[in-house]
C-alpha cells in the first residue's frame, strides 16, 4: 500500500489470502495448513510522515499438536496496533517511546520502517497471525503420559561405585 494513498481521514482496508498465499503462509510458518486467513486494518496518516494501523487479524489454521503430533486446528484472533515511520525517523521516534515509557508494560513497540513510500500490509497481516499461534498447540483430550521406566538397581548411575567399593555388605577397605 502506497502511503501516498492514505487520505487525512484515514482508510480502512480488508484483504484476505488465496489458497497459494496461504500455502506459503503455512510453509513460512511450518504449518501443515492454513483454511483462512482475513485482516481487517484501519489505516491512520499521521504528523511527520508516519502511519498508525490497527485492526485484527483473524485465521484458522492446522498446527500439530505437542503431544499425540496429530493435526490440530485452532482459530486465531490477534489485534494490530503497529506505528510505521520513514526509516529515517525511526531511531528518534524509537528513542522518544522509550523517554515517556514508565515500565516496560507499557513501552509501545518501536516503529516500523516504510520502505520505499510502501507499507507490506500481506506481511503485517501474517506477522500478525503468526503472533497469535497457540505455541503449544493441544488435542482437547490429549494428556502427556510419561514414558521413562525407573531403572533397576542394576542400572543405577552409581552401581559402579557401589561395586568397587565391595558392595552394601561389606565396609570400605580403604
Amino acid at each position: 500500500m502506497p502511503v501516498t494513498e492514505i487520505p487525512d481521514v484515514g482508510l480502512s482496508q480488508t484483504i484476505e489470502a488465496r489458497p497459494d498465499q496461504r500455502k506459503a503462509m503455512a510453509e513460512l510458518g511450518g504449518l501443515p495448513d492454513i483454511a483462512a486467513v482475513k485482516a481487517e486494518l484501519n489505516l491512520l496518516a499521521v504528523k511527520g510522515g508516519t502511519v498508525h494501523i490497527t485492526g485484527r487479524v483473524k485465521g484458522r489454521v492446522t498446527q500439530t499438536c505437542v503431544v499425540t503430533l496429530e493435526p490440530v486446528e485452532n482459530e486465531v484472533d490477534e489485534a494490530v496496533d503497529v506505528v510505521f515511520a520513514p526509516p529515517s525517523q525511526i531511531r528518534e521516534l524509537a528513542e522518544s517511546m522509550d523517554e515517556d515509557g514508565d515500565g516496560d508494560e507499557d513501552r509501545p513497540d518501536p516503529p516500523e520502517p516504510i520502505e520505499n513510500g510502501m507499507i507490506d500490509l500481506g506481511k503485517l497481516a501474517t506477522d500478525a497471525l503468526f503472533l497469535g499461534l497457540d505455541p503449544y498447540p493441544r488435542k482437547p483430550d490429549a494428556e502427556f503420559q510419561d514414558q521413562v521406566a525407573e531403572p533397576s538397581p542394576e542400572e543405577h548411575p552409581f552401581a559402579a561405585l557401589k561395586a568397587l567399593q565391595g558392595g552394601p555388605d561389606k565396609p570400605n577397605q580403604t
